[in-house]
């Protein structure tokens, strides 16, 4: 009998694959993000966002303002009203101008690098960093998101 419910299962396998054109277009996990803008002040720095449903959800809130708190030097953070969805990774080295999410409801902008032990899940990253620690100041910050 289970020889047979194999045979079966390969047919409707192959009848699935016959019946999707192989020049059809294949539709990706999560729909391309575009980049962004964060504006710091009179400042603004452009981020290129990652591929994932994180930064996919992310983006889906723009445009918004976040007040961002300082966090040992090296960060600001603002937790949001709603979870995001995760794709945590031990990311080992933060780099200036990561953002991430952290668990599931944190926004981190990093503007020092350094290693960590912590998993985040990232959304994007600032190309430009030159700037950023200066425009970001040592407390808390006012910064607008939005879609390029």
């Amino acid at each position: 009998m289970s020889r047979t419910m194999n045979i079966i299962a390969a047919i409707m396998l192959l009848l699935a694959a016959a019946c999707t054109p192989d020049d059809e277009p294949v539709t990706p996990a999560t729909a391309p993000v575009g980049n962004i803008t964060l504006t710091i002040g009179d400042r603004t720095f452009a981020a290129t966002m990652e591929q994932n449903s994180t930064a996919e959800a992310f983006f889906k809130m723009l445009p918004m303002t976040l007040e961002m708190k300082d966090l040992h030097g090296n960060e600001k953070y603002h937790y949001l009203s709603q979870p995001l969805p995760t794709n945590r990774t031990g990311v080992g080295t933060i780099h200036a101008g990561d953002i991430m999410l952290y668990q599931d409801d944190c926004v981190v902008v990093f503007y020092e690098t350094f290693s960590t032990s912590y998993s985040y899940s990232p959304i994007g990253r600032i190309a430009d960093t030159e700037g950023l620690k200066e425009a970001l100041g040592s407390g808390s910050v006012s910064i607008a998101f939005a879609a390029e």
